[in-house]
């Protein structure tokens, strides 16, 4: 039952009529926690604690991404590892381009706002994304 009401989801999500725009764009920039992935055959894993988050920065059509590691007093462990990508405009479906020296991959944005992200990759599978709020501990 589970499975069928997100399936269901999935289908209002992408039938509703609402497709990304280049001013949605502006949404990516920031934290990013993976809250669930949508596989092709129905599955889903939801993620309920993550111990890294994703960080995006774009500026213009090219921007890179990178997990960050978030901490209690709302500062970030991070790397200099990142995959940088390129936006490209598909007949109006936005398109994640990735080149690294190992591989080239694509992800659809599928829907984004302020506060959700979701994205395609090749293989159809979904992520779902919040935006990452901290825990502060004081």
């Amino acid at each position: 039952m589970k499975q069928l009401t997100i399936i269901a989801f999935l289908f209002f999500l992408c039938s509703c009529g609402h497709s990304v725009t280049k001013e949605d764009l502006t949404f990516l920039d920031g934290y990013w926690e993976i809250k669930k992935v949508n596989f092709p055959n129905g599955d889903t894993k939801t993620y309920e604690m993550n111990s890294t988050v994703d960080y995006i920065e774009i500026t213009g059509s090219k921007g890179y991404r990178k997990k960050v590691q978030p901490l209690a007093d709302g500062s970030f462990i991070t790397s200099d590892d990142a995959e940088y990508f390129s936006i490209t405009d598909r007949e109006g479906i936005f398109i994640m381009t990735y080149e690294s020296t190992m591989d080239t991959w694509e992800e659809e944005i599928i829907s984004i706002s302020e506060t959700a992200l979701a994205l395609r990759n090749e293989d159809q599978i979904t992520y779902i994304y919040e935006r990452y709020q901290p825990i502060i501990l004081e």
